[in-house]
């Protein structure tokens, strides 16, 4: 471990935990770094056919394919714009009933800074977001809210029907 990390860690205060810190039409959102499976550069996508506009394509990786949403043409219906800060996040995809979890791909911009904060920070914003039950709970701090993005509630039974089939199949 390098010294500056080692440091880093030693700094840590019991009970936080850290996020991903990236964009949306210039609001911030996070991800807990512990559903974070890697995070690579923006890359070339197969198209899926019938998808929604939001769903970006397939990719190959390390011999397993991977769909990747775009969480801002998701979220706000404009994809996400093609900079050196946006990225390609692999997270660990894991519906309540599916327990060994599946890798999804998110392209998020800005997706270039962390926050270590105390996960108990993020309060609820009052809002039923019915249409949208990824978007959690927020945190204020000197920039403004942060809102916290829930992996697991990102696809609805029919997008996730369609991007992982064998899950959603029962046995014959």
């Amino acid at each position: 471990m390098s010294e500056r990390v080692a440091k880093h860690v030693v700094g840590a205060k019991p009970g936080n935990s850290l996020f991903l810190v990236f964009r949306i039409k210039g609001e911030r959102y996070a991800l807990e770094a512990v559903e974070v499976a890697e995070v690579l550069p923006r890359l070339q996508l197969k198209p899926i056919a019938q998808a929604p506009v939001w769903v970006a394509g397939v990719l190959a990786h390390r011999g397993a394919m991977v769909p990747v949403i775009d969480v801002s043409a998701m979220t706000f219906g404009e994809p996400a714009a093609a900079r050196t800060s946006t990225r390609l996040v692999l997270v660990h995809y894991r519906p309540a009933d599916e327990a060994p979890g599946r890798l999804l791909g998110l392209i998020l911009e800005q997706a270039t800074d962390t926050l270590r904060c105390n996960p108990a920070d993020f309060q609820p914003y009052g809002l039923d977001n019915r249409e949208a039950p990824y978007l959690g709970p927020v945190r204020e701090d000197a920039q403004g809210l942060l809102q916290r993005i829930r992996v697991d509630d990102l696809l609805g039974a029919e997008v996730r029907a369609l991007l992982f089939p064998a899950a959603d199949e029962a046995p014959a």
